[in-house]
């Protein structure tokens, strides 16, 4: 189980009749396969994924391994071509905006108004979620001590460091209370100094109750928030795990002297040397 799960008492805390065993995540032989050219491509081959409530699950690939198919397939934004998917106990193909509802994603590009100030931006959220105006202001408020924003509450965005508005947009995922958090890149762009800041919230936000689904180009990422991870290559789950095992096995099987990070341990798992991904090999 997961050791960084927070108080469920607390005022931001997910509040569901889910039995404790039903997973966040569950996909079973998930498959996705386009046609072109007159042939039949297969993105993802039978992808099976169960992660835990009150995870931080990293997930992590290279280019073109059907890493965001498989994304976009988990949050109702591309259909399946074979397989089932839950999320929160909902079947994704059957009742997609039952899932949406448990949901919260928050994509590599912002789509933040850049005229509005961020409170602006959470109350307009929440309005389109159905909360009463006094309900709205009260939750974008809650938000924004959550993301450290406060302070800058009534800027407006166009002024924001980067980091700022990575911490606005995973706000903004989280307006309806979602029981699990999508984050496709989030750090990607920003200095190692914002990169820490959201690597932060990004706790908070999981101890708080939320499960967290992450893709990130960073290795290094991967290693400091995931309590588990798997790798995929080619349309199937190659390595899973958590950080510490997947490192300790790498080094018992090949037997070398020193630990080895998990930078190794996706060299090992793709089959790629470090002399063939030198200035890509993060970009994943």
């Amino acid at each position: 189980m997961p050791t960084n799960q927070g108080d469920l008492n607390a005022p931001y805390a997910l509040q569901t009749d889910r039995p404790s065993s039903m997973s966040a995540i569950k996909a079973v032989g998930l498959k996705k396969t386009y046609s072109t050219g007159g042939e039949e491509v297969e993105a993802v081959r039978g992808v099976d994924l169960d992660v835990q409530p009150g995870e931080i699950f990293g997930f992590l690939g290279p280019n073109g391994a059907g890493k965001s198919t498989t994304v976009r397939m988990l949050t109702t934004l591309m259909t399946l071509s074979a397989g089932t998917v839950h999320v929160g106990g909902v079947d994704v193909a059957a009742d997609p905006h039952g899932a949406r509802r448990k949901i919260g994603v928050a994509l590599q590009e912002a789509g933040l108004d850049e005229r509005q100030t961020s409170r602006e931006i959470l109350v307009l959220q929440a309005r389109l979620f159905g909360m009463r105006p006094s309900e709205a202001g009260a939750r974008a408020q809650e938000l924004l001590e959550l993301v450290d924003l406060t302070e800058a509450a009534d800027r407006r965005v166009k002024g924001y460091s980067g980091g700022m508005k990575r911490r606005l947009d995973l706000a903004s995922a989280l307006v309806h209370e979602p029981e699990v958090l999508f984050l496709d890149e989030p750090t990607t762009g920003l200095d190692p100094g914002s990169r820490i800041t959201v690597w932060d919230e990004v706790r908070r936000i999981n101890s708080m109750g939320t499960t967290v689904f992450l893709t990130t180009q960073y290795l290094e990422e991967a290693d400091q928030l995931c309590n588990r991870l798997a790798i995929i290559d080619s349309g199937l789950i190659i390595r899973e795990g958590t950080p510490a095992s997947l490192k300790a096995e790498l080094r018992e099987r090949t037997g070398l002297d020193t630990d080895p990070t998990l930078d190794d341990v996706f060299l090992d798992a793709t089959g790629r040397t470090r002399d063939r991904v030198a200035g890509e090999v993060k970009e994943i």
